[in-house]
């Protein structure tokens, strides 16, 4: 009997075929999902990555009620026409304290995973301002009234609290300073020696949209400020065991 009469067996008996195939999926299941329960961590530890500041991640939470990655994603894939536009490719350890993660399903504005020092503060505040100013194809609506709109920090030590449950490295002296590290990295004449010790060297302090008082234009612009800039891809070497 030849393979293909062997096939045709399968094929024309529907108990069989419904059992191989659960074999097959089975196997296959298993092969992908065993090795998984004896590896510590799935994500490959990258250098210079750290949680976000109290003001980056006030950021990011007006970023997510904005719908911001309903038009921009936050994933470069490995394809040449991917990294020549947008730079190196995305890290999963990019995406590793982003609950949830803003990898996004389409693009109808461009790629946000390198945005960060791409433009200056005052591009931005522009651009958030009246979007067709700055790219006059853009579709973007204006988000102007994030200027106006003042934020005390008042509660963003209970969404670090929250993230450090999840397993975000937040330490408890992070917890408690998060409003003080919240209003100092935005105003460049506070004593914001405490925020560069727990946060790192590389922290940008400043006054982001330019106006009196932090604004959620401050804290949108400080999140954007820092994406994809933590990695240094000139010394970033993959772990090819991996």
């Amino acid at each position: 009997m030849s393979i293909l009469d062997k096939h045709k067996i399968l094929e024309t008996n529907a108990t069989l075929l419904l059992i191989f195939s659960f074999l097959v999926v089975t196997i296959g299941g298993l092969v992908q999902i065993a090795p998984l329960f004896y590896l510590e961590n799935t994500i490959e530890k990258v250098e210079g990555m750290r949680p976000y500041t109290p003001l980056e991640m006030a950021g990011r939470e007006v970023y997510i009620r904005e719908g911001c990655y309903v038009c921009h994603s936050q994933m470069i894939r490995p394809m040449r026409d991917e990294v020549e536009r947008y730079g190196h490719y995305s890290l999963a350890a990019e995406s590793m304290y982003d609950r949830p993660f803003q990898w996004g399903s389409k693009r109808t504005g461009p790629d946000l995973a390198r945005v960060g020092g791409r433009y200056s503060d005052e591009w931005h505040a522009d651009h958030l301002r009246d979007p067709q100013a700055v790219v006059p194809e853009s579709v973007m609506p204006k988000y102007g009234f994030l200027e106006e709109k003042m934020i005390d920090g008042k509660y963003i030590g209970d969404i670090m609290a929250t993230n450090a449950l999840l397993g975000t490295p937040y330490t408890d002296e992070m917890i408690d300073a998060a409003q003080a590290d919240f209003r100092a990295q935005a105003d460049p004449d506070s004593d914001y020696d405490g925020l560069l010790e727990r946060y790192g060297e590389d922290i940008n302090v400043r006054n982001f949209d330019g106006n009196p008082g932090i604004s959620e234009a401050d804290a949108l612009i400080a999140y954007l400020q820092m994406l994809g800039t933590l990695v240094d891809f000139s010394t970033f070497t993959p772990d090819a065991s991996r």
